[in-house]
């Protein structure tokens, strides 16, 4: 049943794909992806971790469908590995997951046939090698017999006449070899396996810090002392800062965009080196047992005022950048650094709760890991060419429409709508002029396989403009 299920999956593959671009061809490989899963783990499907991961990994997919862009697209990608990385162990943290799904996707048919360690993978063995007798009872002797054709073709031109008129261009070789692609790949993920010691490793680890048996009272006064010097300085020169900041905040209104641009750039580097900094040397001195030193209040109030204060400095990178955005709208640049300073936050915020709670290093990663990829799939729902179209449209009080221009096909029909108000230049109207008509040209020439929303759109806004 299941060798019959990878073969049928195979073809539906390269029909799916083959020669095709990025749309409904998706979808249907996720549902196809998630039949070939459930067959092969049926059981793993009861966990609602893996439930959760396959809801996304629908998800996903349909926003590739309904928006077609390259984050979305990625975003699929991601949490197709997690979701089968995921059903070889859904205890695991969210990064082993990827790793297992991604050995599980490139290895897993060869890691199950040749791991001879793996004793209850025993009595499928025999069925995968009956399977590779049938290729070799079929294949070899297909391959000699189209040699000895070409061989006698040269011997006897009656012979040569007769194979001349069998006409073989329905056989695609590519085709046939992306078959085996698909089929490669439904093999290899039908039963996730794990990479060890990693997995193992992962599962074993916690996220508390313990005391370890060497501790001395004298090395950690003297790691002690000097952490409270170095944070209070540090301290006193980010309040140097801030004050600083916040009094040339107050004048950048009359600040022109190029004096802008470079406080929120120069913000931006600077909030960089203070923030990797000010996280390795919290790390360096909670490292180990100055967590379990009696004295170590002192030390700890400057840790949490100093990642408070990092705090102060994410906001007021925000509030330049939105003067900048109100000033000149979106660009993606632009909304580059909000998520950075979204995860700067975010970074800072665990490491106030890994020095409050005594948690390790791994803590920082598996939490970190979590919420990005959170942060991924949130990002993805959002159609940021329309989104900063629109934005810049009704917002910006400096239109850059040649910027607008050149972002993807996601927002021609909202240019094209501001063409029509009849407010731009000749030469902006005639690049969206352009911009359409190659869109519109774009979705009428789709095959099935790569239709999404747009598609219908258009045929429904044609059926519109003909009524």
């Amino acid at each position: 049943m299941k060798q019959t299920t990878l073969i049928i999956s195979s073809f539906l593959f390269s029909i799916l794909f083959y020669g095709q671009n990025i749309g409904l061809n998706i979808s249907l490989f996720s549902v196809l992806t998630l039949i070939i899963l459930i067959i092969g783990n049926t059981n793993k499907f009861k966990n609602r971790t893996t439930l959760t991961y396959a809801l996304l990994y629908l998800l996903t997919a349909a926003l590739v469908f309904f928006q077609h862009s390259f984050l979305s697209l990625i975003a699929n990608i991601i949490v197709f590995f997690t979701l089968v990385g995921n059903i070889t162990e859904s205890k695991s943290s969210i990064f082993v997951n990827w790793l297992n799904g991604i050995y599980t996707s490139i290895a897993g048919f060869f890691h199950r046939n040749f791991d001879h360690n793996e004793k209850e993978e025993q009595p499928k063995l025999k069925k995968d090698i009956d399977l590779l007798h049938w290729i070799k009872l079929i294949g070899i002797p297909l391959v000699f017999i189209i040699v000895f054709i070409l061989l006698y073709k040269n011997g006897n031109s009656v012979f040569n006449d007769l194979i001349s008129q069998i006409n073989f261009s329905f056989i695609n070789i590519q085709w046939i070899l992306f078959s085996v692609l698909g089929y490669f790949l439904f093999s290899n993920i039908i039963n996730p396996v794990h990479v060890e010691p990693a997995t193992q490793s992962d599962l074993d680890a916690g996220n508390t810090l313990f005391k370890t048996g060497s501790f001395s009272e004298e090395k950690l006064k003297k790691e002690q002392q000097l952490g409270t010097t170095l944070m209070l300085l540090l301290n006193v020169l980010i309040i140097f800062y801030l004050v600083t900041d916040i009094i040339a905040l107050n004048v950048s209104s009359s600040y022109d965009a190029v004096t802008l641009s470079s406080q929120v750039h120069n913000g931006i580097n600077a909030l960089i080196a203070s923030i990797i900094m000010a996280i390795v040397i919290i790390l360096y001195f909670f490292r180990g047992n100055i967590n379990f030193y009696n004295d170590n209040k002192t030390l700890k109030f400057l840790a949490f005022a100093w990642i408070i204060l990092n705090a102060v400095l994410v906001i007021l990178i925000v509030i330049k950048n939105n003067d900048y955005v109100s000033a000149h709208g979106f660009t993606y640049k632009r909304l580059g650094v909000y998520i950075y300073l979204l995860l700067t936050f975010t970074g800072l915020r665990t490491t106030f709760l890994k020095v409050l709670k005594i948690k390790n290093l791994l803590f920082l990663f598996r939490a970190n890991t979590q919420i990005a990829f959170v942060l991924l799939i949130g990002l993805s729902t959002v159609n940021w060419d329309a989104f900063i179209t629109k934005y810049n449209i009704n917002n910006a009080e400096s239109l850059d429409v040649n910027y607008l221009i050149h972002l993807s096909n996601n927002n021609s029909y909202i240019l094209y709508d501001l063409r029509e108000k009849g407010t731009l230049s000749s030469s902006n109207n005639q690049a969206i002029f352009i911009k359409h008509t190659a869109y519109l040209k774009d979705i009428n020439t789709r095959n099935w396989q790569e239709y999404t929303f747009a598609n219908f759109q258009e045929h429904s806004n044609s059926e519109t403009h003909i009524d």
